[in-house]
């Protein structure tokens, strides 16, 4: 995931006249800040930080440690007794008379004062009872989580229309949980919290803003960038499956569609219906081209969707200042790809039939995206795909009126030593996984979208930020729901890189090893192995690391070759067409393409590096994935429209904020690109009829050396096992030279070459040679 709202700095650095001026400026900044440090050290604060740890101990540390601090140099407001310190290295155990959670306090030393932050004291607040709405029979049930809340208010409105509705008081336990109980049934109704608590300048709490529930199945809200909303009360039961009990497909098998379900066919070339173009509906209408019916064509087994819970669309207007925040970077004001989430049980209402975000309307009204998203998951089960669902934990919506920040900040985030949101995640604020009920809320949602929905697998967005605890126990929970959930990290995220770690915790993860040795890492100076080069400290050993699942035990990160999750493209950065196009030197980063039609045409030179990279993304061993629109080589063209945008006309590398036609699938460019759609599709069939390009034994493979540096041969031979046969893969990266293959004795089938793909022969050679042009790569079988 690309930072959507902090790439202001992309974009200033894209409008430099020259990067020389710019370095001059921060020179000058630097002195400035410099002499800034030199003042700042006269006046260093001496109080670091001070965190209860507990109801009755502040855990304190001081710039100089705690070597000469006595419990005379300290004093707490409100007036609260200092029992006595304790000392450990340069920590400081203040033990206190009870200390009331729901009270901000402030710690004073020689003269500094700092607010006192909850912190580990907070986690001593868990409950296992039912949160959210719930009801039976006789009566219904309304719980919240909210351990510092002084008061809460729930709202019950007999309609979203209604202004007004009843007000009932919630009752606390000891927990933190509030409660109201209220005799019969509310399907129909909805409701809000006001929510009430400490007061201070790093505290949000607002007795004035009103949120949805966090556990909300469903909620209606405004199109405006607080996202103000009312929770639906449905009964999400009676959905009719048909039978469906979800679809098992080995983690080695994977062929992952990756895509935007509303892109698929919003477009018009896509044949829905202008009324329902871009929504669940419209996304597995088999009557026409676009959607279900396109991605099914292709051969692949599983569709994984960009964001599908509730999320907040719009963002702040584009240079308004907002609370001391200006918008200058998002001349669109919208957040399309979905990665800011707001409700993590609710699926996405502007997906919904008769979506819209008009300005100041409710989307969602009626709750029909619970049932339509179930008609989605559904059809592609009933089509053999598994569905699998990109969430996002590390961190929530940041321009909305947030539930999480207005129950309670220093439960629900990653906060500094002044109670600022730490932003690790690059999105304004990190989620604190490692909350106990934070942790429950994830493990909840994943198993509500498995049992409500029928979800087969989660692709989960920046996971290195979420905490091992939870991690593990996502792998526990879900694997007891379904032994074959399918778990995928994004395995980076706040600095770290953690691949090979979610392998050890049986968990696949995005190769980016594999997508940067053979493609490149970036178009402009760093493309590798498909363009004739090696990029980095890649070479025809890592290659061969590459084809085998990147496995650790060669220098690799996987401990399996099923949890490499193999790719060239995603929606971050450029799509891999484009990559190509660039790394040709067809386009120039920042030109302005002015016949959009010929830029998606694929010139012979682009349809055969793309056809190699699909080759050996094909034949490697582990899981695989492509982004939507690879298969044709699709171009993001930033669309020309009413937005202020000066790069509309250049290929975009990150197209979060764009709900048009720079992101919408256009089938006709599929049609421009017809060759290469049908390699694709003969590829998924060769790899679907020989497990072996998936799954076989490291040692059933060899690899044939060859003198050309780009050139070699692979050979997997499980003739004398129950597969009998025995594959050979050759490659030829060489932009300029062929490359000629000495066969094993034998007579071999074509099954794959630099034109066509499929598990059907193309072709027999008996005399032992085969000679591949530049840029090319074949599948033999005998």
């Amino acid at each position: 995931m690309n930072c959507c709202p902090c790439d202001h700095l992309t974009v200033l650095w894209g409008s430099c006249k020259t990067i020389r001026f710019y370095l001059f400026i921060l020179s000058l900044l630097m002195i400035g800040w410099s002499a800034a440090c030199q003042t700042q050290r006269a006046v260093t604060t001496m109080l670091i930080s001070a965190k209860m740890s507990s109801n009755h101990m502040i855990h304190v540390r001081l710039a100089d440690g705690a070597a000469d601090a006595g419990r005379a140099d300290f004093s707490i407001s409100p007036k609260t007794k200092i029992i006595r310190i304790e000392k450990e290295a340069e920590l400081l155990r203040l033990i206190t008379e009870p200390l009331d959670l729901c009270q901000t306090y402030w710690l004073s030393y020689r003269g500094e004062k700092r607010a006192i932050q909850p912190d580990e004291a907070l986690n001593q607040f868990t409950s296992q009872k039912e949160l959210g709405c719930s009801w039976n029979e006789e009566r219904t049930i309304f719980r919240l989580f909210a351990p510092r809340a002084k008061r809460v208010k729930l709202r019950l409105y007999d309609s979203l229309q209604a202004e007004t509705g009843q007000e009932h008081e919630m009752l606390k336990d000891s927990d933190g949980v509030w409660e109201c109980l209220l005799a019969g049934q509310y399907i129909g109704w909805c409701y809000d919290y006001v929510v009430d608590g400490p007061t201070g300048d790093d505290e949000e709490f607002d007795p004035t803003k009103a949120i949805c529930d966090p556990y909300s199945r469903a909620v209606a809200t405004r199109n405006e960038y607080l996202h103000r909303g009312r929770t639906l009360i449905l009964d999400t039961h009676s959905f009719d499956w048909q039978g469906d009990q979800g679809v098992v497909i080995a983690p080695e098998d994977l062929m992952i569609y990756e895509c935007h379900l509303r892109d698929l066919t919003r477009h018009p070339s896509s044949g829905a219906e202008p009324e329902i173009a871009g929504s669940y509906l419209a996304a597995i209408d088999d009557s026409i081209r676009g959607g279900l019916r396109h991605i099914q064509s292709l051969g692949v087994n599983a569709v994984e969707f960009l964001p599908i819970q509730e999320f907040g669309n719009i963002e702040i207007p584009y240079q308004v200042a907002v609370d001391k925040v200006t918008n200058t970077w998002n001349p669109y004001s919208r957040n399309h790809w979905g990665y800011m989430t707001s409700y993590f049980f609710a699926p996405e209402s502007y997906y919904a039939s008769g979506g819209s975000l008009s300005p100041e309307a409710w989307c969602g009204a009626d709750g029909r995206q619970v049932d339509e998203f179930k008609q989605v998951v559904r059809a592609f089960h009933k089509a053999g795909m598994a569905v699998i669902m990109d969430v996002v934990y590390n961190h929530v919506s940041q321009y909305d009126q947030n539930a999480f920040k207005l129950i309670d900040k220093k439960y629900y985030f990653r906060l500094d030593e002044e109670g600022r949101y730490l932003t690790a995640s690059g999105c304004g604020n990190d989620f604190k996984t490692e909350r106990p009920m934070a942790r429950r809320l994830i493990i909840d949602s994943i198993l509500y979208w498995m049992k409500e929905y029928h979800v087969d697998g989660f692709r989960f967005d920046l996971a290195a930020l979420i905490d091992w605890e939870t991690i593990d126990q996502i792998t526990i929970e879900a694997r007891k729901l379904n032994p074959n959930v399918i778990l995928i990290a994004e395995p980076w995220g706040g600095g770290r890189y953690l691949p090979a770690e979610f392998s050890q915790h049986d968990w696949a993860a995005w190769n980016d090893r594999f997508r940067n040795g053979v493609k490149g890492q970036n178009p402009e100076n760093g493309t590798s192995y498909i363009f004739g080069r090696y990029w980095g400290d890649n070479n025809k050993e890592t290659l061969k690391s590459y084809l085998t699942g990147t496995l650790a035990k060669e220098g690799g990160l996987f401990q399996k070759s099923r949890h490499a999750i193999n790719y060239l493209g995603s929606h971050d950065d450029h799509t891999f067409g484009d990559f190509v196009r660039i790394g040709l030197g067809d386009v120039r980063p920042g030109q302005t393409i002015q016949d959009p039609i010929s830029n998606a045409r694929l010139t012979p030179r682009q349809v055969a590096v793309n056809k190699l990279g699909a080759l050996i993304l094909y034949v490697s061993q582990g899981a695989l994935m492509i982004e939507q629109g690879q298969e044709y080589g699709r171009s993001k063209v930033i669309a020309r429209t009413s937005a202020p945008d000066s790069a509309a006309g250049h290929l975009d590398h990150n197209s979060y904020n764009k709900d048009n036609e720079t992101n919408w699938l256009d089938y006709s460019h599929a049609d421009l690109n017809r060759d290469l759609v049908d390699y694709y599709t003969g590829l998924a069939a060769l790899r679907r009829r020989y497990r072996l390009l998936r799954a076989a034994p490291r040692s059933s493979i060899q690899f044939i050396e060859h003198e050309n540096p780009f050139a070699l041969g692979m050979t997997i031979d499980r003739r004398d096992a129950k597969e009998g046969v025995q594959l050979l893969v050759l490659l030829n990266g060489h932009s300029d030279e062929s490359a000629s293959f000495q066969l094993p004795p034998g007579t071999w089938s074509v099954l794959a070459d630099e034109q066509r793909a499929g598990a059907t022969p193309l072709r027999l050679i008996s005399d032992g040679t085969a000679v591949l042009p530049p840029t090319s790569g074949w599948v033999l079988v005998r």
